[in-house]
């Protein structure tokens, strides 16, 4: 793809990580919020609610910080950056749509899970739908069925595995998490194994630096609850980049 066409890909990026942020206000607020007994352990609740602090209604922030001035600049730059890297890296492959729907729909979940702890479920079938779609699509105009079959396989795989990491003892994920997992299966399994691998091993590198980083800071504790919702997003961009 040409230098222009990244460009104007990063342009459209930067208008959907804007409109990411009303998006994602429509569920970080106290009516989007997880709620004790509101689905069991299957429900959205992310990270919180593997810890066993699910977000109450009173407990939760608002919307109105979702949608401050600061959050709403960087999910513009962060969506410009989201899209011009995959136009760059996978501007030849007829999924580049559906790995930008996806990837638009990550950017509310990442600020969603942010604001309050939580994956919510519609916006996870949203991108899993978007995702399942937009393959078919491409398989057909490739001429390629066979690769829907990997794509599936990955989401399988993705899925399985984050649910034994979320039922092993004092697990911090949630089955929000294993959701979000299993829907970027999909485009990860449609690059291949190489792909999918490297997808299920980035996120925990960067939640792992990331919480290193901010208890040297002390930002945090040892004990306090933290979102993995956007290191899988971040994990499966930065594997489809380098697939």
């Amino acid at each position: 793809m040409s230098a222009g066409l990244v460009a104007g890909v990063a342009l459209l990026g930067a208008l959907a990580g804007r409109a990411a942020v009303p998006l994602a206000r429509r569920f970080a607020g106290p009516a989007g919020s997880a709620v004790p007994g509101a689905g069991g352990a299957w429900s959205g609740a992310g990270s919180a609610a593997s810890a066993g602090q699910v977000a109450r209604p009173r407990d939760a922030p608002s919307d109105a910080r979702v949608g401050r001035r600061g959050n709403r600049l960087r999910a513009t730059l962060a969506g410009a950056a989201v899209f011009g890297g995959l136009a760059a890296a996978r501007g030849g492959d007829p999924a580049l749509p559906a790995f930008l729907v996806m990837a638009a729909l990550g950017l509310a979940l990442a600020l969603v899970d942010l604001a309050c702890l939580r994956l919510p479920d519609r916006l996870v079938a949203a991108t899993a739908g978007a995702g399942a779609t937009g393959l078919v699509g491409a398989a057909l105009l490739s001429g390629t069925p066979g690769r829907l079959l990997v794509a599936l396989a990955g989401a399988a795989i993705s899925f399985a595995g984050y649910v034994l990491l979320a039922l092993l003892p004092h697990s911090r994920l949630g089955f929000g998490d294993v959701k979000l997992a299993a829907a970027l299966g999909l485009p990860l399994g449609w690059l291949g194994w190489p792909a999918l691998g490297l997808g299920l091993l980035l996120p925990h590198l960067l939640n792992g630096v990331t919480v290193l980083a901010l208890l040297a800071a002390r930002r945090v504790r040892r004990d306090t609850p933290l979102p993995f919702g956007p290191a899988i997003l971040a994990g499966a961009w930065l594997a489809v980049l380098l697939a």
